[in-house]
């Protein structure tokens, strides 16, 4: 049988430590003298910290106590009988146990000799109980909150006991859960401000659908620094007690570069899916080269952390037709693609969930906390924290290294880091999202710095126009890759974008590369143009000048005999004889001559883009 699953399972709220395992509501007279009595035998043979109320010592001043221990408890079995609702402390503690399990506590009905439908519709002596309630209580709104408990825990998944149902076969079934929870409950989340994890992780549940019988799949993929691995540890805390096995391997890709990092891997999800039991016993080269073959009679919840090449999956996975129907896995990845064959090869559910960026406000508390160690803001911040949130573009990451470098701070401070911050990428932050750009291939990651320099915001085709101009390869597989590991965006315009820090990233990439090789391949320039280097002007391949002011410049452009993209904002040069014949753009405004240099190869050049020009095309000029 399977055992309940609560849809108003929560993350965030329900972290406290639990002082019982399970609170069990009943009415006494209906079951005290057989289930609960044996339930509560077992569970303390087997030391399960069970509450159970007495109602002969039931009274105003201990109701506050019966509250206590059951948000207390990490589940609370709600034991319906026929006379039930008869009783208004077990009514009581039914709206508590819900407002409990909207906070994650998890919630186990059993329905006693009485049908789920009774419960849910009041009917029978559920509805004569609360119709006599409602003509003997003054206060109608309580009545009202019991009818609606009583609907509620109606509509949650049980057990359905009748008299051809063997009374210890239930228990069994029941006391297996609890074990499963107890055993299985090591919580791994360390999320000190769980914002926005709620709304993502009842997304990704909706994929999981756990009440589906198949074995299902769940690839989460997006930026670095997004909260892949937060969104699943919170969701293994939710539910892995649900499955018979369960095991968490963290960062993949880093274990498994090494025979030893894959051997540990093995040796973690063998035993914790196993329960212990390990593979010591085999040599290390047989150990290292076996195949994990899943128990088929366990459903199964495996999570793969940071994963960046099929093999690493199926050395771990073997055969995932060997999974027992029920089981679940999970992977975290920054490569939508990456897994996607795994579909058609084992013949399982499959599924992926682009995880997005906070919002505006889960921006701002996430920040405010990480800032001020509170929801609310210091007076005299708004509008610098409107700013910082703008910066970081919904990244956790950002948000939570920007806010506590900023903590305690005054306005003086956060205004020269914010100056800082648009000038150089923090070098936590770039760390972290330079891992997808590390994965690339050495062309993929020419191309990247391309589009980050000079084509961000055009339409794709025509960057792809471009750059099979400049590389003589069409560039659409490539493209792909990039929009798969998140470092690209193409809206349904076709606009090809990329998140701000993204591009900040592969500018800071390009700017410590030249100090490196003392060489200059792209110049941007935005605030100074004394930032233009005297040498080196020769591999120079792309400029992007742009100028706060209009500014009169001599560049000797005569030497960028490489240059390919040209960018020019506000910039005066009047004297201008030659431009490269390898240009595919030139875009600058209030272009200072009035017809193109001969030197410019037409037959090279995608976009002329000169507004408030006084420029004359002559008729060789047909695109």
């Amino acid at each position: 049988m399977a055992f309940p699953i609560n849809k108003g399972d929560s993350f965030s709220s329900y972290t406290h430590q639990c002082r019982y395992d399970v609170f069990v509501s009943f009415g006494g007279k209906d079951t005290r003298n057989n289930f609960t009595n044996i339930l509560r035998g077992i569970s303390n043979h087997h030391g399960i910290n069970i509450f159970l109320d007495d109602e002969h010592l039931r009274s105003k001043k201990i109701l506050d106590k019966l509250f206590e221990a059951i948000e207390s408890s990490r589940i609370s079995i709600i034991l319906f009988s026929e006379n039930y609702a008869f009783s208004p402390w077990c009514l009581k503690e039914l709206v508590k146990i819900l407002e409990c399990e909207k906070k994650g506590q998890i919630v186990l009905p059993i329905f006693y000799m009485v049908d789920p439908s009774e419960v849910r519709n009041q009917k029978g002596k559920f509805g004569e109980t609360l119709t006599k309630h409602e003509m003997e209580f003054e206060d109608k709104m309580e009545v009202q909150k019991w009818r609606i408990a009583l609907h509620e825990a109606g509509n949650i998944g049980g057990w359905h006991c009748t008299k051809d149902h063997p009374q210890f076969t239930l228990i069994k079934e029941v006391f297996e859960v609890i074990s499963r929870v107890k055993l299985n409950y090591t919580k791994i989340s360390d999320v000190k401000y769980p914002i926005g994890i709620d709304s993502r992780v009842e997304d990704i549940n909706c994929l999981l659908d756990i009440d589906s019988n198949d074995v299902r799949m769940v690839v989460i993929h997006g930026l670095p620094g997004i909260g892949k691995t937060t969104i699943t540890k919170a969701i293994y805390d939710l539910i892995a007690y649900r499955f018979e096995g369960s095991s968490f391997l963290w960062n993949v890709k880093e274990n498994s570069r090494t025979n030893e990092g894959k051997l540990q891997l093995r040796e973690t999800l063998y035993s914790e899916i196993f329960g212990g039991r390990t593979l010591k016993e085999l040599g290390a080269i047989k150990r290292i080269n076996m195949r994990m073959e899943m128990p088929k009679h366990k459903t199964i919840l495996l999570i793969l952390d940071n994963v960046d090449k099929l093999i690493q999956v199926t050395d771990l996975l073997g055969k995932c037709n060997c999974f027992a129907p029920g089981s679940r896995i999970i992977i975290t990845t920054r490569d939508k693609k990456l897994l996607s064959t795994l579909q058609e090869d084992y013949h399982l559910t499959y599924y992926t969930y682009r995880l997005k960026e906070l919002d505006k406000h889960e921006s701002h508390e996430l920040f405010c906390q990480h800032a001020f160690k509170e929801n609310k803001p210091k007076e005299g911040y708004s509008e610098l924290i409107d700013l910082f949130i703008s910066y970081a573009k919904g990244l956790p990451l950002a948000l939570e290294i920007i806010g506590s470098n900023l903590y305690q701070r005054d306005t003086r401070y956060w205004k020269c880091a914010l100056d800082k911050y648009k000038r150089i990428l923090n070098p936590n932050i770039l760390e972290v999202l330079k891992i997808s750009y590390d994965g690339l291939d050495q062309t993929q990651q020419y191309i990247f710095l391309d589009i980050a320099c000079f084509l961000k915001g055009l339409l794709k085709d025509f960057v792809e126009h471009i750059l099979e101009s400049c590389n003589s390869y069409d560039p659409y597989y490539d493209i792909e890759v990039f929009k798969d590991k998140s470092l690209i965006v193409v809206d349904e315009d076709g606009i090809l974008s990329m998140q701000d820090l993204i591009q900040q990233m592969g500018l800071e990439i390009i700017k410590q590369e030249s100090k490196v090789s003392k060489k200059h391949k792209r110049l941007f320039c935005y605030d100074d143009a004394s930032e233009l280097p005297d040498k080196g002007l020769e591999e120079v391949e792309g400029l992007t000048l742009c100028l706060p002011q209009p500014r009169n410049m001599q560049i000797d452009f005569g030497r960028m005999k490489k240059l390919k993209y040209l960018t020019a904002r506000n910039l005066i040069c009047e004297d201008v004889k030659y431009l490269s014949n390898e240009l595919r753009i030139i875009d600058w405004n209030e272009f200072p001559l009035p017809s193109l240099p001969s030197t410019v190869n037409l037959q090279k050049l995608v976009a002329l883009k000169v507004p408030e020009s006084r420029i004359k095309l002559d008729e060789h000029f047909e695109r």
